[in-house]
């Protein structure tokens, strides 16, 4: 019989989420690094073995609204409890468990299996892993709970198989040779936005969008044109920086991403223009992809 499911990747920001999706889905589907919201949308990864196929699902993190994007963002990770067929609540060692106890409630009241892996835990000792363990085991009673470390690959081999034990029998639900179902220019502007993120700093990299304007394959090269999209004209300056070498940096190194991701020559033209009302506009962000339904 074949084993087919849903199971989604939810928790706070920072949590380490993206990373271990990456570990589980085997792939760099979910960019990871180490500034909180990186991720924005639900990115869907696929497993797939002869009798089995898994579609991981990682969210934002979950967090309070300040604007119309994060409003979008939480929508995401509320979708998640939805349609789980198994929830994987990722929190770590030094989290405050109370946090965001809204949606600690909902998913205490979900009749999914529900795994709670608590993260990082080479960050800490038996001890403390033992106090940890049962704080959560309070907050969520229903819940077996892991600790892992994703970044170690520890305890990702045991999750992996007690993910199989839990799946329901169904058929696949996509084709099994997808990886995903985000198409590749969602992955092109994941890509420059990563780097975006690990080379400015305070609130740049929040109050930027990419956006690809061109996708263009052939046998041997991509020809791609995006744009980076800011709020203010001061942002733009500081994305092109002194005589462009900023935006060269990030260019040079989203091509080398990009060619490693897709296997083939990348030509990248990026341009950067002002838009400053897309954090705040329902229109803007539909265009961006951010619509939950």
């Amino acid at each position: 019989m074949h084993k087919a499911g849903f199971v989604n990747i939810v928790g706070n920001p920072n949590v380490g989420k993206s990373t271990l999706m990456n570990q589980l889905v085997g792939e760099r589907i979910s960019i990871a690094t180490f500034k909180a919201q990186t991720t924005r949308h639900r990115i869907m990864g696929i497993v797939n073995t002869p009798e089995m196929q898994i579609v991981f699902s990682d969210t934002p993190g979950v967090l309070k609204p300040n604007y119309k994007l994060q409003e979008s963002m939480l929508a995401f990770s509320e979708s998640a409890l939805k349609d789980a067929d198994v929830l994987l609540y990722v929190t770590d060692v030094v989290e405050n468990p109370e946090k965001n106890k809204d949606f600690l409630d909902k998913v205490s009241k979900m009749d999914v299996p529900v795994l709670l892996l608590i993260n990082k835990i080479d960050q800490t000792d038996q001890k403390n892993l033992g106090n940890i363990v049962e704080r959560w085991h309070g907050l969520l009673p229903n819940a077996e709970i892991l600790p892992i470390s994703a970044l170690n690959k520890f305890g990702t081999d045991l999750l992996l198989k007690r993910i199989q034990e839990l799946l329901p029998d169904s058929p696949p639900y996509f084709d099994k040779d997808q990886l995903t179902d985000k198409p590749a220019r969602f992955f092109v502007s994941e890509i420059i936005r990563e780097k975006i993120l690990l080379y400015y700093d305070k609130e740049i990299p929040y109050s930027v969008e990419v956006s690809v304007q061109q996708f263009k394959e052939t046998n041997d090269r991509i020809h791609i044109n995006a744009v980076i999209f800011v709020e203010r004209e001061s942002q733009k300056g500081i994305i092109i920086g002194h005589q462009g070498v900023a935006l060269k940096k990030v260019s040079t190194e989203s091509r080398k991403t990009l060619e490693k991701f897709f296997g083939k020559h990348i030509f990248l033209e990026v341009f950067v223009k002002v838009d400053k009302d897309w954090r705040s506009s329902k229109k803007e962000l539909d265009s961006f992809g951010y619509n939950p339904e």
